[in-house]
Formats: C-alpha cells, structure tokens, sequence
C-alpha cells in the first residue's frame, strides 16, 4: 500500500529522529556491554559482535527500504521497536496509524 502524501511526508520527517534514537539506544547497550568489568574482554567483544549484529537486523527492518510503497511496514517496524512516540503517531492519518497499531 501506498502512503498518502501528507503521511509520506510526516515520515520522512520521524523516520529520521526515530533512526537517531535508535542509534542512541545502540550506542548505550554497546557502552553497557563494554563497561562490564565483571566478563573478559574477549567476553565483551563477542558480546559487543553479537549486540552489532542483532541490531544491525533491527535497522534493517525498519529503515534499509526506503520507498513510499514500503513506508507503512517501516513505520510500523518503528512502532514495534519503540521508536516513535505516541505523539509523533498523531501526526499520521487515522487510517494510517489504524494499520500501524493493527500490526503492533
């Protein structure tokens, strides 16, 4: 499904604050993770690869396709991951945040 404009462009706009939280959401479990004294640092690095990995899966599935026909399954993936505030979501027609919040 197509996004309609307005939304279309209300997305462009949260798309890149919610891709900025999730990189600050990375970069702290990453500063958790490397702060663990408590493991080795071998420890820690294969925690630090698997934790990259795992979130380099969540950017993918929410921000890697960025076309107007795949809006609603990224914006919907925010949703998912927490990315957009409920807020943020108003901004969207109803029938857009309907089949966002459907999916959830």
């Amino acid at each position: 499904m197509t996004m309609p404009e307005p939304d279309w462009r209300a997305f462009k706009e949260v798309r890149v604050v919610a891709l900025d939280r999730l990189c600050h959401r990375i970069l702290s479990e990453c500063r958790t993770v490397c702060d663990d004294d408590a493991v080795t640092a071998h420890n820690r690095y294969l925690k630090l690869y698997a934790l990259i990995h795992k979130r380099d899966k969540d950017i993918q599935w929410a921000f890697d396709d960025f076309r107007r026909t795949t809006a609603m399954a990224s914006l919907t993936s925010m949703w998912q991951l927490g990315l957009v505030t409920p807020a943020e979501l108003d901004r969207f027609s109803l029938d857009t945040r309907h089949r966002v919040m459907r999916d959830d």
